[in-house]
């Protein structure tokens, strides 16, 4: 193994010994998994009351001798329990990202150890590079634990078995959810390591978290029409999908600039990504996984979080750290 080779190996492993020392990390993922978990228990209790309510009235009608034509099946589809459970890695998986990011750098500033690193005969960018490995790879590997400890849930909750497409639509939301989860620890990790203060990069990290993943998709939501009523207001006004989409052109600027505003929502990417993956979204129930995929939207959706992890990834790797700025502040 080249010199190089080991020195990156030698800091993954460090920063993976060191996150899984973090007790703030192990709380924050506990608490995603714990609330994913009640979301899950809450959406598979729902489900079995709706089946639960099915049978009933089909045994009234054939105890008095009626069709049941009338009747419409509730829908079986396992993934849908999933909904609050993407909900919940979006908000907490970005904060999970940004802690780790944080402490990557600042942990090192505080222990005044990262400027006596750089002085050392090693390239700032090999010592980069091995921390985001090593955090990185403790990061997917939690992200994978609540997807794992998910798809159990909906065994031992949901009483669902999962089919090999249902396992290939969660990889796909996890490949998904892992760069999304990524590209925070990125936003951490390069503030933490820009700001002269670690304090001021935290807050910093956390308000554009506040604008992305909150804001941001709140005001596409509550700008959207469709969403000023339960059901849609143009279903309950009972207007016609092509009807739909003329009226739409009349409000085409008012749309677009409502989109726009969802679309500086690297969560809002996920979710849609997730929502049609999984089939959570009806217009994708029942399609094949790979034309949802390639999907031009859907595929839009993907290329969103892979280059905003990418673009961030370059950033990091150009930046010329400065000794004099890296102070225990």
């Amino acid at each position: 193994m080249s010199d190089t080779a080991l020195q990156l190996a030698t800091i993954a492993r460090k920063e993976v010994a060191d996150a899984s020392r973090t007790k703030i990390l192990a709380v924050v993922t506990a608490f995603m998994i714990g609330a994913g978990l009640i979301a899950l228990l809450v959406a598979a209790m729902a489900l079995k009351d709706t089946v639960a309510e099915y049978e009933e009235s089909r045994a009234l009608l054939l105890s008095m001798g009626k069709s049941v034509d009338a009747l419409v099946p509730p829908a079986y589809d396992p993934l849908k329990l999933l909904r609050g459970f993407i909900e919940y890695i979006e908000i907490i998986g970005a904060i999970l990202g940004i802690v780790l990011g944080h402490r990557a750098a600042a942990s090192e500033r505080g222990r005044n150890t990262l400027q006596l690193l750089l002085t050392r005969p090693m390239p700032a960018r090999v010592l980069l590079l091995g921390k985001c490995a090593g955090n990185l790879a403790a990061l997917t590997a939690m992200v994978a634990l609540v997807f794992a400890l998910g798809a159990l849930a909906m065994t031992l909750i949901g009483g669902v078995h999962l089919t090999l497409v249902d396992m290939a639509r969660m990889l796909a939301s996890f490949v998904a959810a892992a760069l999304y989860v990524g590209m925070f620890f990125l936003l951490g990790f390069i503030l933490a390591l820009t700001m002269r203060r670690p304090a001021l990069a935290i807050l910093a990290a956390f308000a554009i978290w506040l604008l992305l993943v909150l804001i941001a998709p709140q005001i596409g939501d509550t700008l959207d029409p469709d969403n000023q009523v339960g059901a849609g207001v143009f279903r309950t006004l009972g207007i016609a999908k092509p009807q739909e989409k003329e009226i739409l052109k009349t409000f085409a600027t008012y749309e677009t600039v409502r989109d726009s505003i969802e679309q500086l929502s690297p969560a809002k990417h996920f979710e849609r990504w997730s929502f049609a993956v999984l089939g959570i979204k009806e217009i994708y129930n029942g399609q094949p996984l790979l034309t949802v995929m390639q999907e031009r939207e859907r595929r839009n959706d993907f290329l969103w979080l892979l280059g905003l992890f990418s673009a961030l990834a370059i950033a990091l790797f150009s930046i010329r750290l400065d000794i004099t700025k890296l102070s225990k502040e």
